[in-house]
């Protein structure tokens, strides 16, 4: 396993020197919500001290515990998986990660943890048997676009701060957790793009993401996506927007919505090659009109 540097001021160093690269190099589609919020959170004490805790935690026994009853993805073991990742890794420019399959059936989840040196994708059992293989590419996507934009420290501090055993752990970390919260709801807003820029197509990320979001396919097939949009009014005005506070990711009909505004962007245009006949929308112009999207206050 890669050496791990536990120190988070030096942490903080390479990841600016990782941002002027992909500058360069292309990571030109975050969110800018997600890129203040991450800024913001290097100079959050309760969090820096959460995230040295993390690495600590990892490198000792938390990477065995997680990935210890995993299944490696490889050219001679789900080698399909294996080819999708290996696309949506060519198609954001980052090296190809590390993916396991845990045997949970009764989960339809993927994760990315680790560190920026040893990150890995994790996918359960059950998401290969519920999704088309466009959709498993929106889903391997996603989890790039947050090895692409170095969230991983953060969202494995924050699983691992949301998993802790003791109440007394939680209570004492609610801070660090409410802080990386706010910023994981724009962090999934950023990876929401990546899966579009990997599969392409709209139509494919959006039936993804509503598949994970109810779990059945026996659900999916009797819902409306229009009609289900509707209720994205009623997500901004009612007394249950203040749940979303707690909550790691944006209600879906947000993130639906903010794909759709990403699709209209000149950036995203530009890479289909295609016209289409709604007005573009400049990357900054999306942004702001996401960034009242996801207002909760």
């Amino acid at each position: 396993m890669p050496g791990i540097d536990l120190s988070f001021a030096r942490y903080v160093a390479a990841r600016k020197g990782q941002a002027r690269a992909r500058a360069r190099d292309g990571a030109a589609y975050a969110y800018g919500g997600d890129l203040k919020v991450r800024s913001a959170l290097a100079r959050l004490r309760p969090v820096t001290l959460a995230v040295e805790a993390t690495l600590r935690f990892w490198q000792s026994v938390g990477r065995s515990n997680l990935l210890g009853s995993a299944i490696r993805v490889g050219p001679r073991q789900f080698p399909r998986i294996h080819g999708l990742a290996l696309r949506c890794a060519e198609t954001l420019q980052i090296p190809m990660p590390a993916v396991y399959v845990t045997p949970d059936v009764g989960v339809v989840n993927a994760q990315t943890v680790g560190t920026r040196d040893d990150a890995s994708i994790i996918i359960s059992g059950a998401l290969i048997d519920h999704l088309s293989e466009t959709e498993l590419l929106s889903v391997l996507g996603h989890e790039c676009g947050h090895i692409h934009n170095d969230h991983t420290v953060y969202l494995t501090t924050l699983y691992f701060l949301s998993q802790a055993g003791s109440q007394l752990v939680r209570w004492a970390a609610k801070p660090a957790v409410l802080a990386l919260n706010a910023w994981a709801r724009r962090a999934e807003i950023t990876c929401d793009r990546a899966s579009l820029l990997c599969t392409r197509d709209l139509a494919a990320s959006t039936t993804t993401l509503v598949k994970l979001a109810v779990g059945s396919k026996k659900l999916y097939s009797d819902i409306n996506i229009d009609e289900y949009m509707q209720q994205l009014d009623e997500v901004g005005s009612g007394p249950g927007r203040w749940q979303e506070l707690f909550a790691t990711h944006p209600y879906l009909p947000k993130r639906v919505q903010a794909l759709r505004l990403f699709a209209r962007t000149t950036f995203f245009r530009a890479g289909q090659g295609a016209q289409d006949e709604t007005p573009a929308l400049t990357k900054d112009e999306c942004d702001a009109q996401v960034a009242e999207l996801l207002k909760v206050l």
